[in-house]
Protein backbone atom coordinates (compact mmCIF):
# COMPACT_ATOMS: atom_id res chain seq x y z
CA UNK A 1 0.00 0.00 0.00
CA UNK A 2 1.03 3.62 -0.46
CA UNK A 3 2.65 5.22 2.57
CA UNK A 4 0.26 7.45 4.56
CA UNK A 5 0.83 11.15 3.97
CA UNK A 6 -0.08 14.38 5.77
CA UNK A 7 -1.29 17.25 3.53
CA UNK A 8 -1.05 20.73 5.07
CA UNK A 9 -3.48 23.15 3.37
CA UNK A 10 -3.18 26.95 3.60
CA UNK A 11 -6.02 29.36 2.69
CA UNK A 12 -5.99 32.47 0.52
CA UNK A 13 -6.27 35.98 1.98
CA UNK A 14 -9.60 36.33 3.73
CA UNK A 15 -10.24 32.60 3.36
CA UNK A 16 -11.15 29.91 5.86
CA UNK A 17 -8.91 26.84 5.92
CA UNK A 18 -11.89 24.71 6.95
CA UNK A 19 -13.02 24.76 3.31
CA UNK A 20 -10.34 22.12 2.78
CA UNK A 21 -12.24 19.69 5.00
CA UNK A 22 -14.43 18.74 2.02
CA UNK A 23 -11.30 17.53 0.25
CA UNK A 24 -11.21 14.55 2.61
CA UNK A 25 -14.15 12.93 0.80
CA UNK A 26 -12.32 13.12 -2.52
CA UNK A 27 -8.81 12.10 -1.56
CA UNK A 28 -7.51 8.64 -0.72
CA UNK A 29 -8.00 7.60 2.92
CA UNK A 30 -4.23 7.44 3.40
CA UNK A 31 -3.99 11.23 2.84
CA UNK A 32 -4.60 13.15 6.07
CA UNK A 33 -5.88 16.63 5.16
CA UNK A 34 -4.75 19.20 7.76
CA UNK A 35 -6.32 22.66 7.31
CA UNK A 36 -3.77 25.25 8.48
CA UNK A 37 -6.08 27.89 9.92
CA UNK A 38 -4.55 31.32 10.46
CA UNK A 39 -5.09 33.33 13.66
CA UNK A 40 -8.21 35.48 13.43
CA UNK A 41 -9.90 33.13 10.94
CA UNK A 42 -12.63 30.53 11.31
CA UNK A 43 -12.47 28.71 14.61
CA UNK A 44 -9.55 31.00 15.59
CA UNK A 45 -11.64 34.16 15.15
CA UNK A 46 -11.03 35.14 18.77
CA UNK A 47 -7.27 35.42 18.24
CA UNK A 48 -5.64 38.62 16.95
CA UNK A 49 -4.86 38.24 13.23
CA UNK A 50 -1.21 38.46 12.25
CA UNK A 51 -0.03 40.91 9.62
CA UNK A 52 3.75 40.54 10.05
CA UNK A 53 5.51 37.61 8.39
CA UNK A 54 7.62 36.97 11.47
CA UNK A 55 4.42 36.43 13.47
CA UNK A 56 2.79 34.26 10.79
CA UNK A 57 5.85 32.05 10.56
CA UNK A 58 6.06 31.82 14.36
CA UNK A 59 2.48 30.54 14.35
CA UNK A 60 3.36 27.99 11.65
CA UNK A 61 6.35 26.82 13.67
CA UNK A 62 4.09 26.22 16.67
CA UNK A 63 1.66 24.21 14.54
CA UNK A 64 4.44 22.17 12.99
CA UNK A 65 5.65 21.01 16.39
CA UNK A 66 2.57 18.82 16.68
CA UNK A 67 2.59 17.71 13.05
CA UNK A 68 6.19 16.57 12.79
CA UNK A 69 6.41 14.61 16.07
CA UNK A 70 6.42 11.71 15.74
CA UNK A 71 7.68 11.57 12.17
CA UNK A 72 5.15 8.95 11.26
CA UNK A 73 4.42 10.03 7.68
CA UNK A 74 5.68 12.27 4.86
CA UNK A 75 4.33 15.81 4.56
CA UNK A 76 3.02 17.56 1.45
CA UNK A 77 1.79 21.16 1.29
CA UNK A 78 -0.88 23.01 -0.68
CA UNK A 79 -1.75 26.70 -0.69
CA UNK A 80 -3.67 29.12 -2.88
CA UNK A 81 -2.71 32.79 -3.37
CA UNK A 82 -1.41 34.01 0.02
CA UNK A 83 -1.59 30.35 1.03
CA UNK A 84 0.96 29.49 -1.68
CA UNK A 85 3.51 31.78 -0.04
CA UNK A 86 2.69 30.32 3.37
CA UNK A 87 3.07 26.77 2.04
CA UNK A 88 6.40 27.69 0.43
CA UNK A 89 7.78 29.25 3.60
CA UNK A 90 6.48 26.29 5.62
CA UNK A 91 8.33 23.94 3.26
CA UNK A 92 11.54 25.87 3.84
CA UNK A 93 11.02 25.68 7.63
CA UNK A 94 10.48 21.92 7.39
CA UNK A 95 13.80 21.56 5.57
CA UNK A 96 15.93 23.99 7.57
CA UNK A 97 14.57 23.38 11.08
CA UNK A 98 13.22 19.82 10.99
CA UNK A 99 15.37 18.16 8.35
CA UNK A 100 12.23 17.13 6.47
CA UNK A 101 12.05 17.49 2.69
CA UNK A 102 8.36 17.69 1.72
CA UNK A 103 6.95 14.92 -0.43
CA UNK A 104 5.54 17.61 -2.73
CA UNK A 105 4.77 21.33 -2.71
CA UNK A 106 1.60 22.37 -4.55
CA UNK A 107 1.25 26.12 -5.10
CA UNK A 108 -1.82 27.69 -6.63
CA UNK A 109 -2.84 31.10 -7.93
CA UNK A 110 0.28 33.05 -7.01
CA UNK A 111 3.30 34.30 -8.92
CA UNK A 112 6.65 32.76 -8.00
CA UNK A 113 7.90 34.29 -4.73
CA UNK A 114 10.97 35.96 -6.22
CA UNK A 115 8.86 38.01 -8.66
CA UNK A 116 7.99 41.58 -7.59
CA UNK A 117 4.50 42.72 -6.66
CA UNK A 118 2.98 44.46 -9.67
CA UNK A 119 -0.57 45.26 -8.56
CA UNK A 120 -1.50 48.37 -6.56
CA UNK A 121 -1.35 47.83 -2.79
CA UNK A 122 -4.46 48.23 -0.64
CA UNK A 123 -3.51 47.45 2.95
CA UNK A 124 -2.59 51.06 3.84
CA UNK A 125 -5.91 52.57 2.70
CA UNK A 126 -8.55 53.95 5.13
CA UNK A 127 -11.18 51.40 6.14
CA UNK A 128 -13.96 52.49 3.79
CA UNK A 129 -11.70 52.80 0.75
CA UNK A 130 -9.93 49.55 1.62
CA UNK A 131 -13.21 47.62 1.68
CA UNK A 132 -14.46 49.31 -1.48
CA UNK A 133 -11.31 48.53 -3.45
CA UNK A 134 -11.15 45.02 -2.05
CA UNK A 135 -14.75 44.40 -3.12
CA UNK A 136 -13.68 45.11 -6.69
CA UNK A 137 -11.26 42.17 -6.44
CA UNK A 138 -13.16 39.75 -4.23
CA UNK A 139 -16.51 38.25 -5.17
CA UNK A 140 -16.79 36.89 -1.61
CA UNK A 141 -16.60 40.36 -0.09
CA UNK A 142 -19.05 41.72 -2.67
CA UNK A 143 -21.56 39.14 -1.45
CA UNK A 144 -21.16 40.28 2.17
CA UNK A 145 -23.37 43.36 2.27
CA UNK A 146 -24.02 43.44 6.03
CA UNK A 147 -21.96 46.43 7.28
CA UNK A 148 -21.57 44.96 10.78
CA UNK A 149 -20.23 41.67 9.41
CA UNK A 150 -17.84 43.56 7.14
CA UNK A 151 -16.64 45.51 10.18
CA UNK A 152 -16.05 42.22 12.01
CA UNK A 153 -13.95 40.88 9.14
CA UNK A 154 -11.96 44.08 8.61
CA UNK A 155 -9.02 43.34 10.97
CA UNK A 156 -8.57 39.87 9.47
CA UNK A 157 -8.76 41.13 5.88
CA UNK A 158 -6.37 43.99 6.51
CA UNK A 159 -3.90 41.65 8.22
CA UNK A 160 -4.03 39.15 5.34
CA UNK A 161 -3.52 41.79 2.67
CA UNK A 162 -0.76 43.46 4.66
CA UNK A 163 1.06 40.13 4.82
CA UNK A 164 0.45 39.41 1.14
CA UNK A 165 1.55 42.85 -0.05
CA UNK A 166 4.62 43.16 2.18
CA UNK A 167 6.08 39.71 1.54
CA UNK A 168 9.83 39.93 0.86
CA UNK A 169 11.54 36.93 -0.69
CA UNK A 170 14.88 35.92 0.83
CA UNK A 171 17.34 33.51 -0.72
CA UNK A 172 17.73 30.07 0.90
CA UNK A 173 18.80 26.61 -0.26
CA UNK A 174 16.60 25.49 -3.13
CA UNK A 175 14.02 22.81 -2.39
CA UNK A 176 14.58 19.37 -3.89
CA UNK A 177 10.98 18.16 -3.66
CA UNK A 178 8.64 18.14 -6.69
CA UNK A 179 6.64 21.33 -7.17
CA UNK A 180 3.26 21.38 -8.88
CA UNK A 181 2.06 24.89 -9.76
CA UNK A 182 -1.64 25.46 -10.50
CA UNK A 183 -2.91 28.51 -12.35
CA UNK A 184 -6.07 29.98 -13.81
CA UNK A 185 -6.04 30.64 -17.53
CA UNK A 186 -7.72 34.02 -16.98
CA UNK A 187 -6.14 34.92 -13.67
CA UNK A 188 -5.05 38.55 -13.88
CA UNK A 189 -3.48 38.41 -10.40
CA UNK A 190 -1.08 35.61 -11.36
CA UNK A 191 -0.56 34.91 -15.04
CA UNK A 192 0.45 31.42 -16.15
CA UNK A 193 3.90 32.76 -16.98
CA UNK A 194 4.30 34.09 -13.44
CA UNK A 195 3.05 30.80 -11.99
CA UNK A 196 5.44 28.83 -14.20
CA UNK A 197 8.34 30.76 -12.65
CA UNK A 198 7.97 28.61 -9.51
CA UNK A 199 10.22 26.16 -11.36
CA UNK A 200 13.20 28.16 -10.11
CA UNK A 201 12.54 27.01 -6.54
CA UNK A 202 13.22 23.30 -6.87
CA UNK A 203 15.93 21.09 -8.25
CA UNK A 204 13.32 18.33 -8.48
CA UNK A 205 10.46 17.76 -10.88
CA UNK A 206 8.24 20.68 -11.80
CA UNK A 207 4.95 20.93 -13.64
CA UNK A 208 2.45 23.66 -14.42
CA UNK A 209 -1.24 22.72 -14.54
CA UNK A 210 -3.73 25.24 -15.95
CA UNK A 211 -7.43 25.44 -15.13
CA UNK A 212 -10.21 27.35 -16.86
CA UNK A 213 -11.22 30.45 -14.93
CA UNK A 214 -9.85 33.45 -13.09
CA UNK A 215 -8.16 33.78 -9.70
CA UNK A 216 -11.00 31.95 -7.99
CA UNK A 217 -10.69 28.75 -10.02
CA UNK A 218 -9.80 27.23 -6.64
CA UNK A 219 -13.49 27.61 -5.71
CA UNK A 220 -15.17 27.31 -9.11
CA UNK A 221 -13.28 24.17 -10.13
CA UNK A 222 -12.42 22.82 -6.70
CA UNK A 223 -13.26 19.22 -7.54
CA UNK A 224 -10.90 19.32 -10.54
CA UNK A 225 -8.25 20.88 -8.31
CA UNK A 226 -8.69 18.13 -5.70
CA UNK A 227 -8.47 15.48 -8.42
CA UNK A 228 -5.19 16.99 -9.62
CA UNK A 229 -3.83 17.13 -6.07
CA UNK A 230 -4.86 13.52 -5.46
CA UNK A 231 -3.26 12.32 -8.69
CA UNK A 232 0.04 14.02 -7.87
CA UNK A 233 0.13 12.70 -4.32
CA UNK A 234 -0.79 9.19 -5.48
CA UNK A 235 2.33 9.13 -7.61
CA UNK A 236 4.66 9.65 -4.66
CA UNK A 237 7.37 7.14 -4.06
CA UNK A 238 7.25 5.04 -0.94
CA UNK A 239 5.29 2.22 0.58
CA UNK A 240 4.96 0.57 3.94
CA UNK A 241 4.76 -3.16 4.47
CA UNK A 242 1.47 -4.55 5.69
Amino acid sequence: MTEPLRLLCFPYAGGNAQTYVRWRRHLAPDIEVCPMQLPGHGERIGEPPRHRWDDLLADIRTRLAGLTTPRDRPIALFGHSLGALLAFECARILVSEHGIQPARLLVSGHRAPHLPLREETLHHLPDTEFLTRLSERSRTLRALTDPEFRKLLLPMLRADFTASETYAFTEAPTLTCPITALGGERDEDATLGEVAAWQRHTTGRFELTAFPGDHFFIDDAWEAVVTTVGDRLRSRVGSTPR
